[in-house]
């Protein structure tokens, strides 16, 4: 998966987007370095189609010059998606995130569509400019629709929220080059408080309206968010805090001389002890009130208007009118499907009993865990890269368009792998200075077993969203509102499409490999059952965990910690499976159309070089490029 923060409010991550700014808190952007093959993702645009008029160039150059100033001004709103971008502008800032901030940027959206239907001719653009103004007018409409919902999105969870994104973003983000960036370091460290306190109001006033998470929530959140200020120099422990240790760190790479470099250290823990360690506190005892009022229902139906707030995040995520029946009993046929294809694998390496048995064998057998140790965590992290290094040799044959930006395998940071999720990339960033970064989370070797190495290394790195992630960022002639943004059933989708394709392109020879590919995929086909079965059935979060148990090879630890961010991000789960299905589905229409002029080369240019869409539009791109190459015969 996509490193998403979940802790902004629907309605102003639609909003800012609409606006063609990335939210305050997106998934990290780009880095320009490792060339795969000549031929890059900048120039294999396929925006231009070969039949631009004079009159089509004059307007898409116009739209387009229009989308960047609206993007700037949407960047310049937010000192963190600056930063998130490699930017050093307002480096010193957190973004407002208060909800007259966020009404604000939803008046500037509408604002910017009315003036973009007013002011410019749909019919004299190009393709790639219809595509911007029908994705630019979509993000805006569900900006000026999720006004409504201001106040559903959880903004503290036990898996992300500003009481983690704090240190992650200034450890992950904040980049130190010289004296000016380590006090613009100590300058937000300084105003931290205003950050969380507007969170924290945001938080209280949702908790108010009925808008809650249940009892268990709060306990993993407070122990998140003492981890945060305990050591130097919270305590005496002896041991710098998170975020000690990594200003000293940053500071310490810089050539000052020792009076400077004590002036910076002592600045920077003067702030965290007058100014982080009082907001964090406050927070704990926030989480420590809620906790004593909060029930033990668990899904959106507990909110006010749950079931339509439900509806119009399966809307968003999915890009369908799929209802939440609908969901639930496509996943339950997947399940049903991919079991089959298991029983099969166990016949293949002469297992004998049931699929259930098979389960606990492939849970429990030593031969498919790394010892849970330092030693077994590197050896993940140099065969993981092995696995991408080998993948990248091979893709020339199935792709003709390659990212320029590099990517690395790195372990998620011990500070936040309790809260963070098993697997996720964050893409490189704008200006090169950093790559594309596939995390694995090695807190408990026993929830990476070795036969999801291979599968989870496509989906996160190459073909999945490395290749993806990073060639949308490098398109030429594509605004940047699209360039930096993102469609869930796309990107996921795809993410899922490439832990299939290796199967096709010769990988998975180890049949417990291919196993573990099919565990993935049957990962996301549960989650199609457990979404709306939490969301829309009322099931509690034991049935759902009970489920899973039942029905995936997954660890226990595995699957209760996916139950947990389903029911702390409703609807986003069911956007994977939904995805792979229509590229599979579009695929095979068009190898069935095109027969022998039917390229794997050519079908994924048509997915990936106009980034990122919804669905119905990738329909019609492969459709019309079905059309092209058959009327070129």
């Amino acid at each position: 998966m996509t490193k998403f923060p979940t802790f902004l409010t629907s309605v102003s991550l639609a909003a800012l987007l609409a606006a063609c700014s990335p939210s305050g808190e997106t998934p990290e952007p780009s880095t320009p370095a490792n060339d795969v093959s000549s031929t890059s993702a900048a120039n294999d645009n396929d925006g231009d189609n070969g039949n631009d008029t004079s009159a089509e160039t004059t307007e898409t150059a116009r739209l387009n010059a229009w989308f960047e100033e609206v993007y700037e001004a949407g960047v310049a709103r937010s000192p963190v998606t600056q930063t998130f971008l490699g930017r050093k502008t307002d480096y010193d800032q957190w973004s407002d995130v208060s909800p007259e901030f966020a009404e604000e940027g939803i008046a500037i959206t509408e604002a910017n569509l009315a003036r973009m239907r007013s002011e410019f001719d749909y019919d004299a653009l190009d393709e790639s400019a219809q595509i911007s103004w029908r994705m630019f007018e979509r993000n805006a409409e569900r900006a000026i629709e999720s006004r409504r919902w201001q106040d559903h999105g959880y903004i503290f969870t036990p898996r992300a929220g500003p009481h983690s994104f704090v240190p992650s973003f200034l450890i992950g983000q904040h980049r130190v080059a010289d004296v000016s960036d380590a006090e613009a370091y100590i300058a937000r460290l300084n105003s931290v408080d205003g950050y969380l306190d507007q969170s924290m109001a945001n938080a209280r006033r949702a908790f108010d309206m009925g808008i809650r998470t249940a009892r268990w929530t709060y306990p993993p959140m407070i122990a998140t968010a003492q981890n945060v200020i305990s050591g130097h120099p919270f305590d005496d422990s002896g041991t710098d805090s998170p975020i000690m240790a990594d200003f000293r760190n940053k500071v310490a790479d810089l050539d000052l001389p020792e009076d400077e470099h004590q002036r910076l250290i002592a600045d920077a823990e003067a702030a965290m002890v007058s100014v982080l360690q009082p907001a964090y506190e406050r927070m704990i005892a926030m989480f420590g009130e809620m906790e004593a009022q909060a029930g033990d229902d668990d899904g959106v139906w507990t909110m006010p208007d749950g079931g339509e707030y439900y509806a119009y995040l399966l809307r968003g995520y999915t890009t369908t009118d799929m209802t939440p029946e609908e969901i639930h009993n496509l996943g339950l046929a997947e399940v049903d499907r991919i079991h089959g294809e298991m029983r099969d694998i166990m016949a293949e390496v002469g297992f004998e009993g049931s699929l259930q048995d098979f389960f606990e064998f492939m849970r429990t057998d030593e031969q498919f865990y790394y010892p849970n140790t330092d030693e077994g965590r590197a050896a993940y992290l140099a065969d993981a890269t092995t696995i991408i290094d080998n993948m990248r040799e091979a893709l020339p044959a199935f792709f003709n368009t390659f990212p320029q930006a590099d990517m690395e395998v790195v372990r998620v940071e011990p500070f936040r792998e309790a809260s963070a999720g098993k697997a996720f990339y964050n893409r490189p960033s704008e200006d090169g200075s950093r790559p594309g970064r596939y995390y694995a989370n090695l807190r408990d070797m026993a929830e990476m077993p070795t036969y999801q190495m291979e599968a989870l290394a496509y989906h996160e790195g190459i073909p999945g969203h490395h290749m993806q992630l990073a060639i949308m960022q490098e398109l030429q002639g594509v605004p940047a509102f699209r360039r930096f943004g993102g469609v869930t059933a796309y990107t996921e989708g795809w993410g899922l499409y490439t832990e299939y394709l290796p199967l096709e392109m010769g990988f998975y020879d180890d049949p417990y490999s291919n196993f573990g590919r099919l565990a993935m995929e049957l990962w996301r086909a549960g989650r199609l059952v457990v979404d709306p079965g939490i969301h829309h059935y009322r099931w509690t979060r034991q049935e759902a965990v009970d489920y899973l148990a039942e029905n995936t090879p997954n660890p226990q630890g595995d699957i209760v910690g996916a139950i947990d961010r389903y029911i702390m991000i409703p609807g986003q789960a069911t956007a994977y499976k939904i995805g792979m299905n229509e590229i599979l589905r579009l695929r095979g229409e068009a190898q069935a159309a095109l027969g022998d002029d039917f390229t794997m080369g050519g079908f994924h240019d048509v997915v990936l070089t106009q980034g990122a869409v919804p669905l119905n539009i990738l329909e019609e791109r492969v459709y019309a490029w079905v059309e092209a190459v058959q009327a070129e015969e």
